[in-house]
């Protein structure tokens, strides 16, 4: 029997160097993101590769940073993080985006990108241009994309930058649950030897807080079967938006279902998370496609995130507005509790 061979497509030395080509001894580059782990592994990868390459390059995030373990990564493994303003930008003159594209956060639209480097999946619609762009669908983290750079360039990754980049990986596929490619395995054990595995246990383990387990009840509380296999909860109102990340992620761990919406409102924003195994439902052309009008909206096949401002839902109840949207009953009646 004839084994089958795994292509893998791997950032080539050409495709570092083309990159490179971008960087002047006199620049101060800024590199956005919308902090999670593999948006702040693949942005610290892009700066080391970027030092001694320019005059500076920092790291600025466009969002507010609550979750446990993400705020364990950026204090154990000491990653200098400022919050984007238009203040900040006007003291860098190049900027660059990881793990997002300039449609993905309002707060990307106005900025001018010479680099674009991400793997969700491409909208057609909404064509990214930048000087510089590499996005990979197929693969199932960013920081498997900034590890091949590393290993293009001949770069080998600090202890706390591997524990980063592996850190990203383990997350955005789920421990490998989720879709990945080959690509990820081979960045994965490459990081590996490099990595800090006392320093990746502890973040590993700060996964909630002790205020959040209130949650859970009220969610067991609320939830409502879509069919046999969906699942709805609504949460009201929430101190932060990564409360619903915690419980859509762990609604996946139920047998019999295969995928889950959960929702509420934090910051003036009506916030849906999706969740699925990818088999019965593309978790991102759901999000997209009932709520893509209305505010931002997408992901992958097994998760993908909706956000609207408030005072788009004109006074109506948020909790009837995402269950008509997602069951396709925007005109009367009341969902009904299952």
């Amino acid at each position: 029997m004839r084994m089958k061979t795994i292509k893998v497509q791997r950032v080539t030395a050409q495709d570092a160097a083309k990159m490179c080509k971008l960087f002047r001894r006199e620049d101060r580059w800024l590199i956005l993101v919308n902090a999670d782990p593999d948006a702040m592994g693949s942005a610290m990868a892009l700066k080391r590769i970027m030092s001694r390459r320019v005059e500076a390059a920092d790291i600025a995030r466009v969002n507010e940073v609550t979750r446990p373990d993400n705020l364990a990564m950026i204090r154990f493994l000491r990653i200098p993080l400022a919050r984007f303003t238009p203040e900040l930008a006007r003291g860098y003159d190049r900027f660059a985006l990881v793990d997002s594209q300039p449609h993905h956060h309002p707060d990307f639209a106005a900025v001018p990108f010479s680099i674009v480097i991400d793997h969700h999946p491409l909208a057609p619609e909404r064509p990214v241009t930048a000087a510089y762009v590499d996005i990979r669908p197929g693969l199932g983290a960013t920081c498997t994309i900034l590890a091949e750079y590393l290993r293009a360039l001949r770069i080998r990754p600090g202890k706390l930058l591997a524990t980063a980049l592996i850190y990203g990986i383990k997350t955005d596929t789920q421990n490998f649950s989720r879709p990945f490619q080959h690509g990820d395995i081979l960045a994965f054990s490459g990081l590996n030897k490099y990595a800090g595995q006392e320093l990746l246990r502890r973040i590993v383990h700060s996964e909630f807080h002790k205020s959040w387990l209130k949650y859970f009840t009220r969610a067991f509380r609320k939830m409502r079967f879509v069919g046999t296999r969906g699942l709805f909860v609504f949460m009201d109102r929430l101190e932060s938006p990564d409360v619903l990340v915690i419980l859509a992620d762990f609604f996946t761990r139920v047998h019999g279902l295969s995928w889950d919406m959960i929702c509420g409102v934090s910051g003036g924003k009506a916030v849906a998370v999706f969740r699925g195994d990818g088999l019965f439902r593309d978790m991102g052309k759901v999000a997209a496609e009932h709520f893509g009008d209305v505010g931002s909206a997408g992901g992958h096949k097994t998760m993908a995130r909706a956000e609207i401002d408030m005072e788009k839902l004109k006074g109506r109840d948020p909790e009837e507005f995402f269950w008509r949207r997602l069951t396709g009953r925007r005109g009367g009646g009341q969902p009904k509790t299952t």
